[in-house]
């Protein structure tokens, strides 16, 4: 039997926003970065994420160990991005006076 080696598929796609996800999936990149970091196995990933594969998995923790000074800067730009987002969302919400409101309602029900 003949071995043939084949270029590895990246299980890695781009949204229009530039958010990197496991390609057929709704799950980020950062996510299994992140449980890497944690400690989390590649099979940890795939059950605690099931439209992962265990080979999809292995390939992103690879694929980030290989480039992990582009990848932490990427995840470093969303990070700034969500915080950016999160102030400018609590900046447009009063959250003191919508506790107030939501206690109010409960007290007249």
């Amino acid at each position: 039997m003949t071995l043939t080696l084949e270029p590895p598929v990246l299980p890695i796609t781009l949204t229009p926003q530039g958010v990197a996800l496991v390609r057929g999936t709704r799950v980020p990149i950062d996510t299994l970065i992140t449980a890497f970091a944690q400690g989390d196995t590649p099979e940890e990933m795939a059950q605690n994420f099931p439209t992962v594969s265990v080979a999809d998995a292995y390939a992103v923790i690879a694929y980030y160990l290989q480039h992990q000074t582009a990848v932490d800067a990427y995840l470093a730009e969303r990070r700034q991005r969500r915080a950016a987002l999160q102030a400018q969302i609590e900046a447009r919400l009063d959250s003191h006076s919508l506790r107030a409101r939501l206690l109010a309602r409960q007290t007249s029900a």
